[in-house]
């Protein structure tokens, strides 16, 4: 059986928001089984500031995944740290952090990874249990398309298209492991437009955006200096926020995620469309001696 997993240690680190561009400390501790991945505004003490990584929670997807509890606190650009917990392994946590955006690192998965590498995870004596996709379920808007297909396996298979030469037409396909999510999608970095970047700042985003944390792109390539880490980078950070995305279902999908330049929008209403139709998923137990052998038992 494969049971639910949280860190052995707590871990910290500091950065700046990506929007924002406000500096933030994030802490992120084990938690007890069935706890779920759940934020904690430390700075706030007034209300309730206990937020839970739910799709249902999601109330902004421009640029970056926003959720919010009832109270109106929010925690914004979850989706790098949800995806490395889910490429991970990590079911149960808590993540405090005393401001309104998570860090941005260097704009990809593999510091939260290095970090959660760093303390280890130990296993709870609890079942890990995940979302197994019975039929197709697709949804579609403004030109994009995206679903679950029935699979035994976590799988994620996402293109892009953008008129630019150094972008293209690109496509990725990977497994969900901890081992191919740490060595090929975990460092794929945010990227952004260099002329798109006075509006950005005008609406209030991407105040913290560099080319510490971003891939720029001008009219002719790429500018950073040390270039990509990956030829098809673009598209590997996209199905790294889909799988951070996904996450926010509440446990791992046994399924074949496929989407047609995703974005945070449709990847939160596919996951919505899934949840909600009872007839399209059950719940089932994980079997197996590791993730990358994965039997399932309903239960």
């Amino acid at each position: 059986m494969i049971y639910r997993q949280t860190l052995a240690a707590p871990v910290v680190c500091a950065g700046v928001g990506l929007h924002s561009g406000e500096r933030v400390r994030l802490v992120m501790q084990p938690a007890s089984a069935g706890s779920g991945i759940v934020f904690i505004r430390s700075d706030i003490t007034d209300r309730d500031n206990r937020v839970e990584a739910r799709a249902d929670a999601v109330t902004g997807v421009r640029l970056g995944t926003t959720i919010a509890n009832g109270d109106g606190v929010s925690v914004a650009t979850v989706e790098h740290l949800m995806a490395a917990l889910a490429g991970v392994g990590v079911d149960d946590a808590i993540v405090d952090i005393d401001g309104p955006e998570l860090p941005v690192m260097d704009g990809s998965s593999a510091p939260f990874v290095e970090l959660i590498h760093k303390v280890g995870l130990v296993a709870h004596a609890a079942p890990r249990r995940a979302i197994q996709v019975l039929k197709p379920v697709m949804v579609e808007t403004e030109g994009r398309r995206a679903g679950f297909l029935p699979a035994l396996k976590p799988m994620i298979e996402v293109d892009i298209a953008f008129e630019h030469q150094a972008v293209g037409r690109q496509s990725c396909v990977f497994d969900v492991t901890p081992d191919i999510f740490a060595n090929d999608i975990a460092g794929a970095r945010t990227f952004g437009f260099q002329k798109d970047y006075d509006a950005l700042l005008a609406a209030g985003l991407a105040r913290g955006g560099s080319m510490d944390n971003a891939v720029v792109l001008d009219e002719t390539g790429v500018v950073n200096p040390e270039g990509l880490r990956y030829d098809d980078e673009f598209v590997r950070h996209k199905a790294l926020d889909a799988l951070g995305d996904l996450y926010l279902a509440g446990a791992p999908i046994l399924g074949r995620y496929s989407a047609s330049r995703p974005g945070h929008a449709i990847n939160n209403a596919a996951v919505r469309a899934l949840l909600e139709d009872t007839s399209a998923w059950k719940m089932v137990t994980m079997r197996g001696g590791t993730t990358h052998d994965i039997a399932l038992a309903q239960s």
